[in-house]
């Protein structure tokens, strides 16, 4: 049955315990090599990848053609450096057919359920290193890597990684590194993108007790230590309210938390180039004020702040691959709670572009923290795009459910950018309506807009509502084609959480569409 005298198999589906790597032997690593099952062979590590993968009958493993499928294969010899794990992961059996985007995700599922197998297989020595074959594409390879062994956690025993009492990190529980020497940069890339979307996770899934905006700007800040070409601002109440942003602050003013706004600046370009913007939502809890939410499942609100997680993640990578470009990123900060000076349903406030906004659900605030977001960001900063995300709507969940961020438009090159930029890293957009067709539902009450449009198409009038704010967001003259700034509104209300998860992805707060936004800025200046 086995390739090697001496050398054990352990199927992915074995129940044996979670020390069963431990042996008496010294261990130089693991490795983790993804086979073509049709042709598997390994030109790295000294291995027989043929004869170890046809060691194990095809009675015995049934699901050998499925991309994913991992076998490993443990006290292999490696010469007289002592004796490895070697983890065997397929590519399925229509590797060889793969191409483009299709084939990158191959790579990932493959590589994410090895690194998942070895990890729960391991022996719980923190460090142990692993050596992943990334030639078939060293950035998903890096990218499917540092996402599977991501596993957030508060429990004391072990220590968790994650304790934010911890003054010095504590080490990953493996040191993944590539076998590809020749595409260095391109592993190191994909570590960047993988980094960047735990960080996401990381900030949506510590609880809003841990999370407040203080504790958000504060996080952030810490993480762009060092970066050149970055400025961090952190305004206060104080300064909002001279600003205007009295929609914001309408939200803030129930919560006892003070809200913060949040400024990163990354000059990677000249400094006279046009900006690119991005805009997150930061309500980092959201109890749905007066009018509350359900009891079951608001621990989930948590992630609420999902948007601003994504795009100050996005930004952190953008800085950390040096790459040309201009990048403003805002984030209004606040929780959303029910306090005696909340919002109450039929409150008019006036926004800092001075409309009026009747507030018929507290629960839709999303859109109003947004609103002076966006009037802010493009009347100071003139940028070229602005791209906001936000956790905003349930209807987006009911339209397009976990798999994809349902996308709002002015402008359909910036549609084509994103889709493209989404394909690349299978971080997936679907392109909604933007349409005035939609306005009636949100123009008809006592003030200029309400933020609320009635349970059909909410997706729709909710983006339709942010528009309102978007300095330049039409044409300046009818039929001259592309307005003055391209924006675009990311739903991710849906995508912000995954409860299947899938082999390179555990279940819970996903961190998207981070990976996306870093691939759509590297894709701007190429």
């Amino acid at each position: 049955m086995l390739a090697r005298r001496g050398t054990r198999f352990l199927a992915r589906s074995s129940s044996l315990p979670r020390r069963a790597f431990s042996t008496t032997h010294s261990r130089s690593a693991v490795y983790v090599l993804p086979v073509d099952p049709q042709s598997p062979s390994s030109d790295v590590a000294d291995v027989d990848a043929s004869a170890l993968w046809k060691s194990v009958p095809a009675s015995k493993d049934k699901k050998s053609a499925k991309a994913g499928t991992t076998r490993i294969f443990y006290d292999t010899p490696r010469g007289t450096q002592g004796k490895d794990v070697t983890t065997l992961t397929s590519l399925g059996d229509k590797w060889a057919t793969k191409t483009g985007e299709e084939r990158r995700e191959v790579v990932r599922r493959a590589v994410g359920s090895a690194v998942k197998a070895v990890k729960a297989f391991g022996d719980g020595v923190d460090g142990e290193k692993v050596l992943v074959d990334a030639s078939a594409d060293p950035h998903a390879a890096a990218v499917a890597a540092h996402l599977a062994l991501y596993d957030f956690t508060l429990k004391t025993k072990p220590p968790s990684r994650f304790d934010p009492r911890n003054t010095d990190p504590l080490p990953e529980k493996l040191d993944l590194r590539s076998l590809a020497e020749g595409d260095a940069k391109a592993w190191d890339e994909g570590v960047i993108y993988a980094r960047a979307q735990n960080l996401a996770r990381t900030l949506a899934e510590l609880p809003g007790n841990m999370m407040t905006p203080t504790a958000f700007t504060e996080r952030v800040r810490a993480e762009f230590t060092g970066l050149p070409n970055v400025e961090i601002h952190v305004r206060d109440q104080e300064w909002a309210s001279e600003k205007g942003m009295r929609t914001f602050l309408s939200v803030a003013k129930g919560s006892s938390e003070p809200c913060r706004f949040l400024e990163i600046h990354y000059k990677g370009a000249e400094s006279d180039a046009q900006p690119l913007m991005f805009v997150g939502k930061g309500v980092t809890f959201d109890t749905g004020g007066i009018s509350i939410k359900p009891a079951a499942g608001m621990e989930l609100m948590r992630g609420d702040m999902g948007g601003a997680a994504a795009v100050c993640s996005a930004a952190l990578a953008v800085a950390q691959l040096k790459l040309p470009v201009n990048l403003v990123v805002l984030c209004p900060l606040t929780e959303n709670m029910p306090g005696p000076s909340a919002n109450k349903p039929g409150d008019i406030v006036y926004a800092m572009n001075g409309k009026s906004v009747q507030i018929d659900n507290t629960d839709a605030e999303g859109r109003l923290i947004l609103a002076d977001a966006l009037y802010y960001g493009t009347t100071a900063y003139r940028p070229h795009s602005v791209v906001d995300v936000a956790t905003l709507t349930g209807a987006m969940m009911v339209a397009l459910g976990e798999v994809y961020t349902g996308v709002f438009t002015n402008s359909d090159t910036l549609w084509q950018d994103l889709d493209k930029a989404g394909k690349m890293e299978h971080d997936l957009f679907w392109r909604m309506p933007l349409s005035d067709a939609y306005a009636p539902q949100i123009t008809s009450s006592n003030a200029d807009l309400c933020n609320i449009g009635g349970r059909s198409a909410g997706s729709c009038t909710a983006a339709l509502f942010l528009k309102s704010f978007v300095e330049g967001v039409d044409p300046s003259e009818p039929n001259s084609g592309e307005p003055d700034v391209r924006w675009a509104h990311l739903d991710i209300a849906g995508t912000m959480e995954t409860s299947r998860g899938n082999e390179y992805q555990g279940k819970g707060l996903t961190g998207r569409p981070t990976r996306a936004l870093i691939e759509f800025v590297k894709q701007s200046v190429v």
